[in-house]
C-alpha cells in the first residue's frame, strides 16, 4: 500500500481539522480539543470496561444527530467532562451548533462529545474546591486551536501515565495514494505497557514510519503469554484509559464513521498490551470532514479503517516517546539504551 505521512504527521493533516490544547501545570492535567472547521460526521466506539464519556449515545447512527462541532479529550476523571461545557459555550458564542429550531432568540446547540482519563492521583495540586479548571481549559483549548500542536506531556495527556512510564498525547497521519487523508490522536493513560519486556522497543514498532518514535525497529519484539512489559503495578478500576480520535476527509455516513472507529480500535491493541481491560476506559471517536467522495464504497472504507488503526498505533507510541518525565514518573527517554 503506497502513501506517506502528511506534512506535519499530525491529525491536522486531515483537511478541515484544527487541534487546541491547554494545561494546568500545577494540577498536572490538561485538555485537548479536536475542532473541525465545519460540522463533521462522527462515530464512536467504546471498548474499555470503565469509560467516562459525554454525548456518545448521540452519535449512534440511528439517532438524530449526524454531525458534531468538536470532540473533547480531557484529564481529570469526572471533573474533566466539564471541559466540554467550556467548548460548548465558546462555540455557541461563535454562532456554531445544531439548530433544531431556527428562530431569533433561540441559540444553537453545539454538539460536543467528550471522553476523560484519570489523572487525579499523579501528585498534582487538585485542591480546586468548587472550581475545577476544566471548563476554563476547554475554552482556552478551543480558542487556541490550530494546525500545529505539541506532543508528549501536553493537552489531555499532560498528566497521563502509560503503564510504568510517563504517558502523553501523540498523533500521526497517512495520505493514501488516492489522496485521502487519515489521521489519529491519542492521549495515553493505559494500564498496559507500550513496550515489549526487557527493553525500549514499542509494541507499535512494526508500524513505525522513519524514526518517528525512536527508530529502534521491531528487533526483540516478543513476549510470553501474560508477559506484558512495564505495565502499572495494580489494576485499579477507572484509573486507566487511552482516549483517542481518528479522522479522514473521505465523506462518510454516521454508520461508516462508527465502523471506522471500530476498526481503529485495533491500533490500541497493536500498541498497548493488554488493551480493553475491565478497568480501562478506552474510547475512540471518528470524524469525517467530508472533503472527498468515498468513491470505492465499502472496500475503500475498509482500507481507511485499516490505515486509521495503523495511525492510532503510531500515535500511541509517539505520545509516550515525546513525553517528558516528572518526579516519580520516568519517561521513555530515561530508559537505558
Amino acid at each position: 500500500m503506497t502513501g506517506a505521512p502528511g506534512r506535519r504527521n499530525l491529525i491536522t493533516d486531515v483537511p478541515g481539522l484544527a487541534v487546541g490544547q491547554a494545561e494546568d501545570a500545577a494540577a498536572r492535567t490538561g485538555v485537548t480539543v479536536i475542532l473541525p472547521g465545519d460540522r463533521a460526521v462522527a462515530g464512536c466506539d467504546v471498548r474499555g470496561g470503565g469509560p467516562g464519556t459525554r454525548e456518545t449515545d448521540a452519535l449512534a447512527p440511528e439517532n438524530l444527530v449526524e454531525a458534531v462541532d468538536a470532540i473533547v479529550l480531557a484529564g481529570g476523571s469526572v471533573y474533566g467532562l466539564a471541559a466540554a461545557d467550556g467548548v460548548v459555550a465558546w462555540l455557541g458564542a461563535q454562532g456554531r451548533g445544531f439548530g433544531l429550531v431556527r428562530r431569533d432568540g433561540v441559540p444553537l446547540s453545539p454538539v460536543v462529545p467528550a471522553a476523560i482519563l484519570y489523572d487525579l492521583a499523579n501528585g498534582g495540586d487538585k485542591a480546586w474546591g468548587e472550581e475545577p479548571p476544566y471548563r476554563r481549559l476547554g475554552r482556552e483549548a478551543a480558542a487556541g486551536a490550530g494546525e500545529a500542536f505539541a506532543l508528549g506531556t501536553a493537552g489531555a495527556g499532560a498528566g497521563a501515565m502509560a503503564g510504568a512510564l510517563k504517558g502523553g498525547t501523540g498523533s500521526a497521519s497517512w495520505i493514501l495514494d488516492d489522496g485521502v487523508a487519515v489521521g489519529a490522536l491519542a492521549c495515553v493513560n493505559s494500564h498496559g505497557s507500550v513496550l515489549a519486556p526487557g527493553g525500549r522497543t514499542f509494541w507499535a514498532a512494526p508500524f513505525e514510519v522513519g524514526a518517528e518514535f525512536g527508530g529502534l525497529g521491531p528487533a526483540g519484539l516478543s513476549a510470553a503469554p501474560g508477559d506484558w512489559g512495564p505495565s502499572k503495578g495494580s489494576a485499579v478500576p477507572r484509573q486507566n484509559t487511552t482516549i483517542a480520535c481518528v479522522a479522514t476527509d473521505a465523506s462518510l455516513t454516521p454508520a461508516q464513521a462508527k465502523r471506522m472507529a471500530m476498526m481503529a480500535q485495533a491500533g490500541l491493541a497493536r500498541a498497548i498490551r493488554p488493551a480493553f481491560a475491565p478497568f480501562d476506559g478506552d474510547v475512540v471517536f471518528a470524524l469525517s470532514t467530508g472533503g472527498r467522495p468515498l468513491t470505492g464504497g465499502e472496500a475503500q472504507l475498509a482500507r481507511i479503517g485499516s490505515i486509521a488503526a495503523d495511525c492510532l498505533a503510531r500515535a500511541v507510541a509517539r505520545g509516550v516517546y515525546e513525553a517528558a518525565a516528572w518526579p516519580g514518573a520516568a519517561a521513555w527517554r530515561d530508559l537505558p539504551a
